[in-house]
């Protein structure tokens, strides 16, 4: 789900081209306000630049170091509380993250269909930065990252594996498949099941719940002339008191939830990472080896951005992604070919079959899976939200409304359903011809495993290592750019000192995380930030109807 967002396909930093966001082309309803970006900062010459809004940074800052010192001192303690946080709130809440997440994709499709879907983003005569080719290019990366790498093959296999029993898992619980019913020794049922449900938490919801970020974020930047920040979407609601402690709050909430969606990836990538080398060079993965790859890797997207937005981190990008199309292909070409192409078009089919009742937010009897993987799912997507919905909202002046959304829900949505299709189907179909090393592997190792029966397993497992690690370091250096540009007033061109502070703390929260719970304390405070930031993006729905209904189309 991560594209780098410091740079377009054109190789030109992303940085550069928002300091200064063009005025609207054409008619457009401007909004007349005397803010100016940066004016309520702090500024100074230290011992290094300063230039942060000193309410905002200061109450993130403070409250996050005061957060991870807690956390590190309290270990033995704070491993329960975290567990017991995590499923209050899931047990608790999962009504209001189903029911949101259904308010963004019907929110969406309706704007599709209706007139506002004319408005064009970036005045009515703006024309497109980029080629339809580039621009879903661009959409494909965002979709790709740690979380499609942990998630490929792990949660295909145990939604298989739970349907063929007739229940629902999560974490080894069991309980029955209410909404989908069983399937119960049925193989063809419970792989049609299993990849509906992995499906439906990588398809229309998260990639609706981006394209309300995004589309806010377009609008009152390129079409009202607002800072490209999250308080300028509720300028309709607040008038100039965002510019005020209601738009502080805000920024502080994005803060938080950016941060520790951040995080919990980053921890995935890290308990990843160590799962490969461990699978692959024997190396135990412990406590202490996932603390040093995520002080190694936050390094790493330290030294990148120090060096600024060379060629060498623009580089390792697109070989990224290289990799991740290479790898994806491979599987494609040496697994069930047949089974994984004929799959493709049977799981879409079976995903838009068991959507209603996967999407339902009351009266489910299948608790934890509705609260233990959706509720979860939704608020990391929502965390992660102002991260991918900035830079979707960058690369998409020019189009409008209806093109937008089409082509945000869509394009990644099937990317994801062939990027779940080939590597799941693969695990499954190894099962189903009596292979159960995958079904039986730790989450973190299924990857590797399933590669392990596939030609070439030391050099595709290898390239899966090297996918997770490149994908933490861009996460890292492209969040720290988003948090430091909310904390910096919306200034975008901030001292590169406050990036190298944020990149740190990402690094140390995910530390404090892994050590203070592991995984389930990773997940506890993604759904902890995701829930008042849901709120936000709620309000924020209004907002864009308020917003576009002003605009001529």
């Amino acid at each position: 789900m991560e594209k780098d967002p410091l740079k377009d396909l054109n190789d030109k930093p992303v940085v550069e081209t928002v300091q200064a966001i063009p005025a609207p082309s054409g008619e457009s309803t401007l909004i007349d306000t005397d803010y100016v970006i940066g004016q309520d900062n702090i500024k100074g010459q230290f011992s290094f630049a300063l230039d942060i809004h000193g309410k905002v940074f200061s109450i993130s800052a403070i409250t996050i170091l005061l957060f991870v010192f807690l956390t590190l001192a309290l270990q033995n303690d704070v491993a329960p509380l975290f567990g017991a946080l995590r499923g209050w709130l899931t047990a608790n809440l999962a009504w209001f993250f189903l029911g949101a997440a259904n308010i963004f994709v019907v929110l969406c499709l309706a704007l599709i269909v209706s007139p506002l879907g004319k408005v064009r983003l970036g005045g009515m005569d703006a024309k497109p930065d980029y080629s339809y080719l580039g621009w879903f290019a661009m959409l494909f990366a965002a979709g790709m990252g740690i979380g499609l790498m942990f998630y490929g093959v792990s949660e295909p296999m145990s939604h298989f594996s739970a349907a063929l029993g007739g229940t629902a898992s999560e974490a080894g619980a069991r309980t029955d498949w209410a909404p989908l019913g069983a399937a119960a020794g049925d193989v063809e049922a419970a792989t049609r099941l299993g990849m509906a449900s992995t499906i439906f938490h990588w398809g229309l919801h998260p990639w609706a719940i981006y394209a309300v970020v995004a589309l806010a974020l377009a609008l009152f930047s390129f079409n009202k002339g607002l800072p490209l920040s999250i308080r300028s979407i509720f300028y309709p609601i607040l008038g100039e008191r965002v510019w005020g402690w209601p738009g502080h709050v805000i920024d502080i909430l994005a803060v938080f939830a950016t941060l520790f969606g951040l995080a919990t990836s980053l921890g995935l990538g890290a308990e990843q990472a160590a799962g490969g080398i461990d699978y692959l060079f024997g190396i135990t993965a412990n406590n202490t080896s996932k603390v040093l790859l995520i002080v190694g890797i936050t390094g790493i997207a330290l030294l990148s951005v120090l060096a600024g937005l060379d060629k060498g981190v623009k580089r390792l990008s697109e070989l990224n992604l290289g990799l991740a199309i290479l790898l994806l292909g491979f599987i494609i070409v040496v697994g069930p070919t047949l089974a994984i192409l004929t799959g493709f078009f049977e799981n879409l089919g079976a995903y838009l079959q068991y959507l209603p009742a996967l999407s339902n937010p009351i009266g489910r009897e299948d608790a934890n899976f509705s609260q233990g993987w959706t509720a979860f799912y939704w608020a990391w997507w929502i965390s992660w939200s102002p991260f991918v919905g900035m830079f979707i909202a960058r690369v998409s002046r020019g189009r409008t409304v209806r093109e937008f959304l089409i082509a945000v829900l869509l394009v990644p949505s099937l990317v994801s359903v062939l990027w779940m299709t080939a590597l799941g189907g693969t695990a499954i179909d190894q099962l189903a011809n009596g292979f159960t090393g995958v079904q039986d592997a730790a989450l973190e190792i299924q990857l590797f495993t399933m590669l392990g029966q596939l030609p070439l397993a030391s050099i595709t497992s290898f390239i899966g290592i090297i996918l997770v690690i490149v994908f933490f370091v861009t996460s890292s250096d492209s969040g720290s750019l988003v948090i430091d540009t909310i904390t910096a007033g919306g200034k975008v061109n901030a001292p590169v000192p406050q990036r190298v502070f944020w990149v740190c703390i990402e690094g140390v929260i995910a530390i404090a995380l892994l050590l203070g719970g592991g995984l389930v304390a990773l997940q506890a405070m993604a759904v902890s930030t995701g829930f008042p930031f849901t709120i936000v993006l709620l309000v924020g729905c209004i907002s864009i109807v308020k917003g576009l209904m002003s605009e001529p189309r």
